[in-house]
């Protein structure tokens, strides 16, 4: 071959790896996007860990409305382009920034005149006289540890006299934190009329008519509070929105595009021509839990648009990441960290693990901001400042360390001249909690930092394997796409993606002090337990298909708090605190046969995935304890709370015996495994005899009843799952047809009810409930009114689990984590293969 032929071959064959590459690439691209869920999300995941760094886009566009952790409180992430001398925002909205007129208790204790007795009709007025009634200080509650005035009778009436330096106010917000109905007058105009409870403060906007009222001396705000039941409190104070310069100067881009994957939610921006990608990823790769524990986000942001522009990225996180409430002091440190700029924020008092409940965020530990030093700037500035420093061009330096509240932690990354090929920045988002959990009296540090791993080691590493963690993120969500489509179809693959990051991001990694591995729930939006056996239950299918050594997590507090001697009664308790203090159950009620159905349930399907029963072994006794119980107690339950009584207790709910069928019988597939024949067929055979008796006397001609004997009642046995999925046969198959082929003529637009009681319902339960199908039809017909509510419902929230059927409204919850419960079919596909 002469040397130009070779030539000649050597360029047809770099012309044949370039078209292959460029196809690989290409085809990369297209394996993304088809990852991706085309239903509109109520709301989207952006950075998602556990239940306190957990932040959301709520809307349809990312830069609508300021970013909210999933309580619904602001957590401010603001993104802005410039362009030359031209800004574009794409991320978020500035949070509203209040100056305060008259204090709330939270930001300085004052005294309120006050009557528990109805006083005269015109108390509300500036004249009235209030001499003869009480004086005391807020806040008013029942709790004594909340409380600087104990309130405690039905009825409370605050008046409330102050000045003002001025009245020329543009705009006035009521502050307030009330429980329950009250109403509120200025200067004798009502200004708010709310009944309810509201535990964190909101800020009202008062009416034009109220604020002309307004006078240097005088002032008079008076409300009346009435209790009608369960808790307190009331506090009250007066705000005006702070302004700033940025709404002349700043444009908003023009969103394109929005597609989310199971760990990642990315957006197309176009800001006149120049086109932006930002792209959020949370790597919770549960299948590896050292990427996954790091608590730290990427947000990626790339520009392509006309060449020799001059380009520069905004990012402000809020110092609210760090925080429970506006009032509390932060401190702001900015240091370099093996080729990093860091800010890192936290508040100043540090109470760690001093505070439980259910709507609260963090406020000890440090939030982490980091980008590649190189071309980046970063400043501290109090949170109206931050972009209007950037898009004015006054930034200032400011010193290693900043005190003060409402802070902005800013980042300028200087990308220069971009062209059509593009230019990107990331950035990092982590947090340190430092303590996680207050496990029996000892405090449990976050998984990734057991062994002494620190932040900053952590943030040059999370940078450093940046593009193979985004690799491995890219490979994990399509999997996990393919195999929810082919296990479902489209609909169903899109409610997987939707789910995925919500149900991880409810729970906290740790380690036992014994080397147990704990992966522990909050129980968002309703109580606020940790470790909620019948939350761990929907949710556990998404971890049974990926990480069952999780889902053992999930079970091993409950398996100590009984082996230990701590909780004493013959079935599991409800939950062993309230996040994060877990020094025992805290729930006002017990749920014997839900929660011992669910213990043994799991551990049997622990025993599926991974082939042997040695996690049960190991836990022989308690299991024996629990499956007894059941025998004596479970098949016709007594009037006991189970977690289907929304609409109130149930006697001899036929859904819940089915629950304690499945148990026996998983505890007779679990003995076979270990080899006790004897033991094996005793319980086995139990669960049959019930079974044959169950649907003798739950029978209603063409289904079975919500309760035993209960004519003309029906619910959703979606506990009967588990008789395919562990293999245990021990309903005749008639009855999972019976109850199918009712179903379908009880549906509403947005979903088969829960039962007969309310129209209201479940989506986890559902899709346990329409993998009861044997037939693809069926199975839509039953998940697709789940699609739609998901993909319509009004209530900008992450995904609520709990549901209106006939409108799509919200009717409680939301981010929590049971909507795992939706691998259920995936889950029943795996194993049936086997």
């Amino acid at each position: 071959m002469n040397r130009n032929s070779l030539l000649m071959l050597s360029l047809l064959c770099l012309f044949v790896f370039s078209c292959k590459e460029e196809e690989a690439t290409a085809q990369n691209e297209n394996d993304v996007n088809a990852a991706s869920a085309s239903l509109r999300a109520p709301a989207y995941p952006l950075i998602t860990h556990d239940p306190y760094l957990s932040i959301w886009s709520m809307g349809d566009e990312l830069n609508a409305s300021p970013t909210k952790h999933w309580t619904e409180r602001d957590h401010a992430l603001t993104g802005v382009l410039q362009l030359d001398d031209k800004f574009y925002q794409f991320l978020g909205s500035e949070s509203k920034v209040y100056e305060t007129i008259l204090p709330a208790s939270d930001e300085e204790t004052y005294s309120v005149s006050y009557s528990e007795s109805k006083p005269d009709e015109n108390w509300i007025s500036t004249s009235y006289d209030a001499s003869a009634w009480k004086t005391g200080e807020a806040p008013f509650s029942e709790n004594e540890s909340m409380a600087k005035t104990v309130w405690n009778t039905d009825d409370l009436y605050y008046r409330r006299s102050f000045d003002l330096e001025t009245t020329d106010l543009e705009s006035l917000y009521l502050k307030l934190s009330h429980d329950d109905n009250v109403k509120v007058w200025l200067n004798g105009v009502q200004i708010a009329d709310i009944n309810g409870w509201q535990n964190s403060y909101k800020y009202l906007p008062i009416p034009e008519e109220a604020m002309q009222t307004l006078k240097t001396e005088g002032n008079v705000l008076a409300i009346h509070i009435r209790n009608t039941a369960g808790g307190q409190f009331l506090d009250a104070g007066l705000v005006t929105e702070a302004k700033t310069q940025t709404n002349s100067i700043v444009k908003k881009a023009k969103q394109i595009d929005v597609a989310f994957r199971a760990n990642q939610t990315e957006y197309v921006f176009d800001a006149d021509g120049t086109q932006v990608n930002v792209t959020f990823t949370s790597p919770l790769l549960i299948e590896d839990l050292e990427i996954y524990s790091r608590p730290i986000s990427y947000i990626n942001v790339k520009v392509a648009g006309k060449e020799g522009q001059q380009a520069k990225v905004y990012l402000g996180a809020s110092s609210a990441i760090a925080i429970n409430q506006p009032v509390q002091e932060v401190e702001v440190s900015e240091y370099q960290n093996e080729g990093l700029s860091v800010l890192k924020a936290g508040s100043v008092a540090q109470p760690v693990l001093e505070k439980k409940g259910d709507d609260l965020r963090i406020d000890w530990g440090y939030l982490y901001v980091a980008a590649p030093a190189e071309n980046v700037q970063q400043y501290v500035s109090p949170a109206a400042k931050g972009l209007e420093a950037f898009a004015t061009g006054s930034i200032q330096d400011t010193d290693a360390e900043t005190t003060g509240k409402n802070l902005i932690l800013n980042t300028v990354a200087d990308l220069g001249k971009i062209d059509a090929q593009g230019a990107e920045q990331v950035f990092m988002i982590g947090y340190d909690q430092l303590e996680a959990v207050n496990y029996f009296g000892t405090s449990l540090k976050p998984w990734w930092s057991k062994d002494g791993a620190t932040m900053n080691a952590e943030l040059a590493e999370a940078y450093a394997n940046y593009n193979g963690v985004i690799n491995k993120v890219k490979t994990f969500d399509q999997k996990l796409y393919d195999d929810a489509l082919a296990a479902g179809g489209k609909k169903y693959a899109d409610l997987c993606v939707a789910a995925y990051r919500q149900a991880i991001a409810a729970h906290i990694l740790v380690e036992a002090p014994n080397g147990d591995i704990l992966f522990l729930s909050k129980e968002n939006n309703s109580n606020g337990s940790i470790n909620t056996v019948d939350v761990t239950y929907p949710s556990a299918p998404l971890f049974l298909v990926y990480n069952p050594d999780l889902l053992k997590g999930m079970l091993n507090g409950i398996f100590y708090y009984s082996e230990s001697g701590k909780w004493k009664k013959p079935f599991p308790a409800h939950d062993i605190g309230t996040y994060p203090i877990a020094l025992g159950q805290t729930y006002g009620e017990d749920m014997p046969v839900e929660e011992a159905g669910n213990m043994l349930i799991l551990t049997a399907a622990i025993a599926q995935v991974e082939g042997n029963a040695e996690y049960a072994k190991a836990h022989w006794e308690t299991l024996t304890t629990w499956a007894d119980y059941l025998m004596q107690s479970g098949f016709d339950p007594a009037n006991q709370l189970s977690t289907d009584d929304f609409a109130g207790h149930l006697a001899r709910n036929a859904n819940l015996s089915v629950k304690a069928i499945m148990a026996i019988a998983s505890y007779g597939k679990l003995a076979a495994m270990l080899g006790d024949t004897a033991t094996a067929e005793k319980y086995t055979n139990a669960a049959k005899e019930m079974a044959g008796n169950w649907k003798n006397i739950a029978a209603d001609g063409d289904h079975y009843t919500l309760a035993f004997e209960s004519e003309g009642t029906w619910s959703q046995k979606y506990n009967l799952v588990w008789d395919e999925i562990l293999g245990l046969n021990i309903f005749d198959e008639d009855v999972h047809k019976t109850e199918i082929a009712y179903y379908l003529t009880k549906q509403e637009d947005y979903g088969l009810p829960l039962d007969s009681r309310k129209t209201y319902t479940k989506s986890d339960w559902i899709l346990w409930t329409a993998t009861l199908a044997d037939n693809e039809a069926d199975f839509n017909a039953l998940i697709d009114p789940v699609w739609e509510f998901a993909n319509t419902t009004p209530d900008r929230v992450p995904l609520s689990d709990w549901h209106e059927t006939t409108d799509a409204h919200k009717v409680g919850f939301k981010a929590r984590s049971v909507v795992g419960g939706y691998f259920i079919k995936m889950l029943k596909d795996e194993q049936l293969s086997k």
